[in-house]
């Protein structure tokens, strides 16, 4: 007679998954067991990250989204409620910038590119989870939302990315008090540098806040990975509100 697994499988969605830090944080999840929604755009860049999944990408599922999109986000998360009937963690991680520019140089349509996704797109992904984690049985769960360091301070010539991810630690503040009531656990990780794709430009020279053009150092993406990985294996009993992870020479500390 067989013996069933006393460990119920978690369930995960990731967005961004197809890229940077979405992509190593589905992966770690894979690792760890998870079965794993990977939420981005483009169905090409999903698929890639599953091919890197090894063994684990058969607890892979793919779902091509567009966070700005609600109906799309609701889509997602009907999806992962008839294939899993439960979420146990969401990674808000889909983000985008804009060119370094004053404000009066942005142009209204990057303003709302960035609000929609940042923001936006942050909050109808945790709203769909919320709903999800507060009438499953067990009850409960964990929203992680990817902030910034920019959560924190600016970079010059960034006026829509630095809103939104300011933007992101009230929502987050907010989450974690009302999922309280709920069981559901929400902290959020700022990263700085990681080498991604998006952090390319750190590498070659970017500007400062004292107008010269400097290269900075990054991390290996695969340490925000394994801080968000650490996040997301307390028991709801515990929670990393924030959680700051960074190249250790980047110019943070004494930024301006």
């Amino acid at each position: 007679m067989s013996v069933p697994d006393p460990t119920p499988l978690r369930v995960a969605v990731v967005t961004g998954a197809g890229s940077g830090i979405g992509r190593a944080v589905a992966l770690g999840l894979l690792r760890e067991g998870y079965a794993v929604v990977l939420a981005g755009r483009r169905a090409e860049a999903l698929g890639a990250t599953v091919a890197q999944a090894g063994a684990a990408a058969g607890r892979a599922c793919c779902v091509p989204t567009d966070v700005t999109d609600p109906a799309a986000v609701e889509a997602l998360f009907a999806s992962v409620q008839s294939r899993f009937g439960r979420l146990d963690l969401l990674f808000n991680n889909a983000g985008v910038g804009a060119p370094q520019a004053t404000i009066d140089e942005l142009s209204i349509a990057q303003w709302h590119t960035v609000v929609g996704t940042n923001l936006n797109g942050l909050f109808y992904c945790a709203r769909e989870a919320f709903r999800m984690m507060r009438t499953q049985a067990p009850r409960g769960g964990r929203i992680i939302n990817n902030g910034s360091i920019s959560a924190h301070v600016p970079r010059p010539g960034t006026a829509p990315y630095t809103a939104t991810k300011h933007a992101v630690t009230g929502l987050t503040r907010t989450l974690s008090l009302d999922g309280r009531a709920f069981d559901i656990a929400c902290g959020q990780i700022d990263i700085g540098n990681a080498a991604t794709d998006i952090a390319e430009p750190m590498r070659r020279g970017i500007r400062q806040a004292d107008g010269t053009v400097r290269a900075e150092p990054l991390m290996d993406v695969d340490h925000a990975a394994s801080a968000v990985l650490y996040m997301a294996s307390l028991p709801l009993d515990a929670n990393v509100q924030f959680m700051t992870v960074m190249a250790t020479k980047m110019p943070y500390i004494g930024r301006g």
